[in-house]
């Protein structure tokens, strides 16, 4: 986005850099729906959608010059299986088994992709019935597996995407991911990693989507605090065992198109049904406007890990060590790799500030170009961010008892740095 664009939005950006998410309002079962990407700019999605946390679905003109659109489907839009085995039939990819019931998710197994297509012909020759049960390709993450592959190329609206930032930085994760399944295949309800934003495009095929806005999921919880596992299932109508299902409002549905965007807000709970045979690429994403969010969530998620270990607090020497690790095997990440989450990306865009885009990173298409692209005002939106965010980490009890000496630069002097720099791209 250029500077003369995005400076319309410049109070609302001011305004936003002191606040927290808004909690959003019920939408009486209206989606927006966004047609032309020549009329909607980044601006407006910020303001619009990222800010106030609210659902929308972008139009399958969106996602029209995608490699995988062209060429992953056939003429009569279903996938084109052939195409797939030729590219990938290889690779190794994660299913899960959609008729059975593991705690509160699907079992997973890992299978050789030529083996899960011929599954997959064989399921929809049978009518759709197998003794394997519904098996679903999820969570492939393709992009990483086969980086040269003219797949899909994410829109600008998605670009302000710290997750994947931070984890290519490091060089060990991602959260870009494919999926593929056939009709009647479906992901029980959750909310996203680490309540992190999310958008789910449709190759081919068609899903239905089941959202509650942040907070509602609390009415849906049994007697004993637990989420279902399947919210249409009859048993949340039973009182004794979902006392406060009735004060649910009913979701918000969308029907999602072959082509279509479905942006999902943060920590938004939903239940997804693929209709047809379908394809998807999926990514989960942090920036600025709700890495609060993700900050309350880890607080949240270190706080039920003591509880469950409390009664070991006094003999345990290494406690609050101990629940740090517990919560990084659960979700991913501790609270020391949080700080250095933080400041990889305010030194991303620290350097921007300072250097500017220089050729060589535009020519590598980096984080670094995608945050130039959003401007200068977007950079310094981003460390107001994260140093409200930071400041509270390092004002956090069970944070300042672990051993920070292993961080550089120490909290504080980030800290400092961050406020300098700016206090310099304001002046």
């Amino acid at each position: 986005m250029d500077r003369a664009t995005f400076a319309r939005s410049t109070a609302f950006f001011r305004d936003s850099a002191n606040s927290s998410p808004a909690a959003p309002a019920l939408p009486g079962g209206h989606v927006d729906f966004i047609d032309k990407a020549d009329s909607f700019s980044y601006s407006d999605f910020f303001r619009d959608y990222l800010i106030p946390n609210q659902p929308c679905v972008f139009s399958a003109k969106f996602t029209e010059d995608w490699g995988s659109r062209r060429s992953w489907v056939t003429r009569d839009g279903k996938p084109n299986f052939e195409h797939l085995l030729h590219k990938f039939g290889e690779a190794v990819v994660p299913v899960a088994n959609c008729d059975v019931k593991e705690y509160n998710s699907n079992p997973k197994e890992q299978l050789p992709f030529k083996e899960y297509v011929e599954y997959w012909r064989e399921y929809i020759r049978n009518g759709y019935r197998s003794s394997r049960g519904c098996l679903y390709l999820k969570d492939w993450h393709l992009s990483r597996a086969f980086p040269e592959q003219d797949v899909y190329t994410t829109p600008v609206y998605f670009s302000s995407d710290w997750l994947n930032e931070y984890w290519d930085a490091v060089a060990v994760d991602d959260y870009r991911f494919v999926y593929m399944g056939p009709k009647g295949s479906w992901t029980p309800f959750h909310a996203d990693v680490f309540r992190s934003y999310s958008w789910s495009a449709n190759i081919c095929g068609r899903k239905r989507w089941l959202l509650y806005p942040a907070g509602q999921e609390e009415f849906l919880k049994d007697c004993h605090g637990n989420l279902p596992f399947d919210v249409t299932a009859p048993d949340l109508r039973d009182k004794r065992i979902y006392p406060r299902y009735s004060q649910s409002q009913p979701p918000l549905e969308i029907i999602q198109e072959s082509g279509e965007i479905v942006f999902i807000p943060s920590g938004w709970h939903h239940q997804v049904y693929n209709l047809e045979d379908t394809i998807s690429i999926n990514h989960n994403w942090v920036n600025g406007c709700n890495v609060a969010v993700m900050w309350c969530f880890l607080q949240d998620e270190l706080a039920a890990v003591q509880r469950e270990i409390n009664q070991w607090k006094d003999p345990m020497d290494d406690w609050h060590l101990q629940c740090q690790l517990i919560m990084k095997s659960c979700t991913g990440i501790d609270y020391k790799e949080f700080y250095n989450f933080l400041k990889v990306i305010a030194e991303n865009r620290i350097s921007v500030l300072e250097k500017g885009l220089d050729e060589e990173s535009s020519s590598r298409n980096d984080s670094k170009a995608a945050i130039s692209t959003l401007g200068m005002l977007h950079a310094v939106f981003d460390l107001k961010r994260t140093v409200k965010v930071l400041s509270s980490l390092s004002a956090n009890e069970d944070f300042r008892k672990l051993d920070l000496t292993s961080l550089s630069p120490s909290p504080e002097a980030l800290l400092h740095h961050l406020e300098a720099a700016i206090d310099t791209a304001l002046l």
